[in-house]
């Protein structure tokens, strides 16, 4: 098995490190602390010669003597372990003992004095404190930002799918606390990047960083927006998403994330107007809500409220406007309220348009019209633009595999369960069920193979030829995910195949052996 020598120094201190190619980043991760004396709980960074942050994974380049890496122990998350290694007492014993020293106290005297409240007063406010740490955690110091997620889907299906008003609540004050915080300059610069990993990051955090985005896009002050109101605006949001495996507010998150990056990387700002970038970005945030979980075929085949009411026309995408805009009508949350009426005509008009056009249904009426004007593209023509920003969102809306796959990937295990609670039900109510729904017939693998063939690249493809430039980031890794989804199918087919010819030889002995004792 090959191995690798790595160098590195850990305040200050040559350390070097052998690992094999097999090794797996944990394993890899686990090296380091022991180099370093860390924690398992503690957080740890790798920098190169240039101070950059790169990945700890078994994929890292070997390097010599000379050219050593910097390891860095960030910070560890606050438990109760250690707080004691690194102050000495644990907070829950501290707490006993105050209440033992209130009982004493109480039992020889008949009354607690003043001094006794005002410790036990001070060690709640150090827990208090202690557990408000993990607040800062979006600043990068909790955040490793380099390289792949430890975490695992959030789905619990035992969930009921509209919040509690507890939960929200608890949301809200915890980004309350955060909001006074300012964004590193490396966490937006992360923000910006197609490999996000959203799985380290929790709700309240997410918001922190959906309005980062509205002021690095200088969207709050274009359009004149009140902090307190994007506060409220983004809270609204965040309470009309669902509890779904995968149309959740993490997918509404990540959808305006890669909104936002193509903004970045194609630089949309030279190409369209302010209002252009507000509908994008809001567009791409307002997509989904209240998805139920059930998508427009069980809408309609079911005969629901929604598609009744939206006459079987992309029930799901028409409603996801009905609440977008029932928001921005209660007054304290209306980030529109400051904008002229041409404006708010033309943003309305505009995310309706551009939220109808992720209706799946749509998709190659919508590609094939905006291939018939790439020749001629003209910025100029609001035709050719509206084109335009409804292919942006449809890109953002199914842009997953353009990530890494350890992100990607328990992303595709969120739709794929989505995919199956529908079709359970369906096969109870007696409803015609797609077979990519499917979960006897469907796999992971098949479920991409043809998706990202038949869908994803072509209207990627179309956008590459307006702008070259997403040819690393964006197509790229949509080809690796389709060669690893195609190695992953046939090794499926392989493993069936061995298992038919087993069964075959079996079923051969059974014969022979019959027959021999006949």
């Amino acid at each position: 098995m090959a191995t690798k020598v790595v160098y590195f120094t850990v305040d200050g201190k040559p350390e070097q490190a052998e690992f094999r190619s097999d090794d797996t980043a944990d394993e890899l991760k686990d090296t380091f602390r022991a180099a370093a004396e860390a924690n398992s709980d503690d957080i740890l960074k790798l920098y190169n010669t240039k101070g950059n942050l790169i990945n700890i994974s078994p994929k890292l380049p070997e390097n010599t003597p000379d050219t050593r890496y910097k390891l860095e122990v960030v910070a560890l998350h606050c438990n109760d372990n250690v707080l004691a290694t690194q102050f000495g007492v644990v907070i829950k014993d501290l707490e006993s003992r105050i209440e033992m020293l209130e009982k004493k106290v109480f039992v020889e005297n008949g009354e607690i004095p003043p001094v006794v409240g005002e410790l036990k007063h001070k060690v709640e406010h150090l827990r208090e404190k202690l557990e408000g740490v993990d607040h800062l955690s979006w600043l990068g110091l909790f955040k490793d930002i380099s390289c792949g997620t430890s975490l695992k889907p959030f789905w619990d299906k035992t969930q009921s799918i509209k919040k509690t008003e507890e939960h929200n609540r608890m949301v809200f004050e915890k980004f309350k606390k955060i909001s006074q915080v300012q964004v590193t300059d490396e966490v937006r610069e992360y923000l910006r990047k197609p490999t996000f990993d959203n799985w380290q990051w929790d709700d309240p955090e997410m918001i922190i960083l959906l309005r980062q985005m509205y002021i690095d896009l200088d969207l709050v002050s274009k359009f004149n927006i009140e902090m307190n109101v994007l506060h409220q605006w983004l809270y609204e949001i965040y309470k009309n998403y669902n509890q779904v495996p995968f149309h959740n507010f993490k997918h509404c998150f990540m959808v305006a994330q890669m909104m936002y990056g193509l903004t970045w990387l194609i630089d949309l700002r030279s190409v369209l107007d302010d209002v252009d970038i507000f509908i994008l970005l809001t567009s791409a945030i307002c997509h989904d809500l209240d998805h139920p979980g059930y998508n427009n075929a069980y809408q309609i085949n079911a005969k629901t409220e929604l598609a009744l009411r939206y006459n079987d026309i992309s029930p799901l995408e028409n409603h996801h406007c009905f609440v977008a805009f029932e928001i921005l009508q209660k007054s304290h949350c209306n980030i529109l309220r400051n904008v002229s009426k041409e404006d708010y005509k033309r943003i309305r008009e505009g995310m309706i348009r551009c939220i109808l056009a992720t209706d799946m249904a749509k998709h190659n009426e919508i590609l094939n019209n905006f291939k018939s004007v790439m020749k001629n593209f003209d910025f100029k023509s609001q035709e050719h633009k509206s084109l335009l920003l409804m292919i942006l969102l449809k890109v953002a809306d199914i842009s997953n595999e353009c990530r890494p796959m350890d992100v990607a990937e328990p992303w595709l295990e969120c739709l794929l369960q989505e995919f199956f609670n529908q079709s359970d039900m369906e096969k109870l109510e007696g409803l015609p069920v797609a077979p990519f729904m499917d979960r006897d017939k469907v796999t992971k693998s098949s479920s991409q193979i043809g998706f990202i063939k038949f869908a994803l690249l072509p209207l990627f493809e179309a956008l590459r030829e307006l702008f070259p430039v997403i040819e690393k980031d964006i197509i790229q890794p949509v080809r690796a995910a389709l060669e690893y989804y195609t190695d992953m199918q046939k090794a499926l087919e392989e493993e069936k195949k061995k298992g038919r010819e087993a069964a075959k030889q079996r079923m051969d002995k059974d014969v022979i052996k019959s027959k021999i004792q006949t």
